[in-house]
């Protein structure tokens, strides 16, 4: 018996070597649809590419053959703006695609990543013209949702707040990034508390502000920070730690299976932030890459991300307070056994927060309006 068939889409090049959460998940997800058994026709790359791929769809399509649904994840850019010189030099291809799908009965659902353009983290780091320009394509594509897709996930559901007012029905839901459970874990048993982050890094008071991360090694001496970061991004606002920085922080700059040896290591990892209206929605991949590791999160409240260590029990959640935050670490250094609860919790939660089960939600989502 032949496989199931859908479409996975995706208006972009995506580096399958790069590192960031926007390539990563789609590359998880695909591998995800085809581990439920589907055959997975791709349409992604550079438009030259995109529309050779459609062509090959719509040929099918029209030759009989069946796709239970399309599946999409918007780019970090407008679609308009994803070719190399990010000119919007096809600005029909995908979403003439979309319609052609819909008119066939080809039920539609879209990851929207991320309305990051909406603040002012985006009005600070994008030129006027520049930052006019993609706002403008940004609410185009909004807009061509609102009249091609069926569903619209999003990160969190409380993301549907800062996408867009009136959808005319659309159906929006939660698909979060998803756990890759890593075998051959290790659990440190050390008395000394070693927290790890791993992430974006900006000056103090911006989003990934990490001061109040580092002034937790002050609270006792046994305590370790390792801070995993881009360099260039570490060299372009260290200048800006290094009055507060000690010698049991240490700052690397690792990815992938380079990561493995500091996950064993460590006892804790950290989502803490200041606040932002921002963080209400963001579900990092990070989180997730945590939970993968079964280590234990330590998180800013008044989240998303906070929401959900609360809600499955998998770490702990402080005010963004010198007090609250030293309170909780004191907790954890007299009852080490309280990391080994939280990671026992962790383990609990595998099955229905892998990719695998993300990839099955759409899969029962889409087939389930096929009237």
């Amino acid at each position: 018996m032949p496989n199931r068939k859908m479409i996975f889409h995706i208006p972009c090049f995506i580096d399958l070597n790069a590192k960031s959460g926007s390539s990563i998940r789609p590359i998880k997800m695909i591998q995800a649809f085809k581990d439920n058994g589907y055959d997975v026709d791709i349409v992604m790359g550079y438009a030259k590419e995109r529309k050779k791929q459609i062509l090959n769809i719509k040929k099918n399509i029209k030759d009989g053959v069946k796709y239970d649904f399309l599946y999409s994840e918007s780019s970090t850019m407008p679609t308009l703006l994803t070719e190399k010189n990010h000119l919007p030099m096809h600005p029909f291809l995908d979403f003439s695609f979309f319609k052609f799908c819909k008119k066939h009965n080809i039920k539609i659902g879209l990851f929207y990543r991320d309305v990051y353009w909406k603040f002012n983290e985006y009005k600070n780091n994008v030129s006027k013209i520049k930052r006019i320009v993609a706002i403008a394509l940004y609410r185009y594509d909004l807009l061509k949702y609102k009249h091609t897709i069926d569903v619209m996930y999003l990160p969190s559901l409380k993301m549907k707040n800062f996408v867009y007012d009136d959808f005319n029905g659309l159906i929006f839901s939660d698909l979060p990034p998803g756990i890759e459970v890593k075998k051959n874990i290790k659990i440190n048993k050390n008395s000394s508390l070693n927290i790890f982050y791993v992430g974006g890094i900006t000056k103090p008071g911006g989003l990934y502000d990490v001061s109040k991360l580092i002034d937790i090694t002050n609270i006792d001496e046994n305590i370790n920070l390792t801070i995993c970061c881009r360099k260039n991004e570490w060299d372009s606002v260290k200048q800006f730690y290094k009055g507060i920085i000690n010698d049991r922080v240490k700052i690397i700059h690792k990815s992938g299976v380079e990561l493995d040896d500091y996950y064993n290591k460590a006892d804790l990892c950290s989502l803490i932030f200041p606040y932002n209206d921002y963080r209400l929605f963001a579900v990092p991949i990070k989180l997730f890459e945590y939970l993968s590791y079964q280590k234990p999160i330590i998180t800013t409240d008044k989240s998303a991300v906070s929401e959900y260590v609360e809600k499955n029990d998998v770490g702990f959640v402080v005010n963004y307070s010198d007090k609250s935050i030293e309170k909780t670490i004191k907790k954890i250094l007299n009852n080490r056994n309280i990391l080994i609860e939280k990671t026992n919790n962790i383990k609990k939660i595998f099955v229905s927060e892998t990719w695998k089960s993300r990839a099955k939600k759409v899969e029962r989502d889409l087939k389930g309006l096929i009237k």
